[in-house]
């Protein structure tokens, strides 16, 4: 099987970030929860303080003010044509998508595109996690959760703090818009987390 990353990987850009920004259109009420989000902005990414879930389920509480069934078909509709044309082209019906995106975000393109998706679990109303963002090393617990014994053939990914699921490849790319690179192995990120 081949393994992929999705946002700025085979998603032409952020999905949550383009997902936010479709709702914030629709639903005028979201601008309300802005200065509480800048607030976790700057405190996570400008002063370090707490973690990226905290960050996340923060800036997730504007889906209260969703109709989310709709806004998510309505969505897709809309940004599938983000998918880029090269995965597109090599596609194959055993690929799965591993993001820290949200699983509910992400299953309807699954669903309409026939890959697998494993994604972080939020509450699609309320924003709040249920277990571990799937970023980093728990990109490779969820998967071996899910596939046991499986091996991955290729792994793509636009960013080498998926280096944990790289080195458990036996093939690894690194996307960089539309060109697919060699993983350099000699590049190390540390993540925050």
């Amino acid at each position: 099987m081949n393994v992929y990353d999705f946002d700025n990987t085979i998603y032409d850009g952020d999905s949550t970030v383009d997902f936010y920004l479709f709702c914030l259109k629709r639903h005028k009420k979201i601008a309300t929860r802005c200065p509480s989000l800048l607030f976790a902005f700057l405190k996570f990414y400008v002063f370090k303080i707490g973690t990226k879930t905290q960050f996340k389920e923060t800036m997730y509480r504007f889906l209260t003010f969703c109709d989310i069934d709709k806004d998510l078909a309505d969505f897709w509709d809309k940004h599938k044509s983000n998918i880029k044309d090269w995965y597109l082209k090599q596609k194959r019906i055993d690929d799965v998508i591993i993001s820290a995106s949200p699983q509910f975000l992400l299953d309807p393109i699954g669903e309409k595109l026939g890959f697998d998706v494993i994604a972080s679990k939020v509450d699609k109303f309320t924003g709040k996690y249920n277990g571990e963002n799937c970023y980093y090393k728990e990109k490779v617990s969820r998967f071996y959760e899910k596939y046991p014994n499986s091996e991955i053939e290729e792994f793509y990914s636009d960013h080498y703090s998926d280096e944990p699921l790289a080195n458990i490849s036996k093939k690894a790319f690194i996307v960089d818009g539309n060109k697919i690179l060699n993983w350099n192995y000699n590049t190390h990120i540390k993540p925050r987390i």
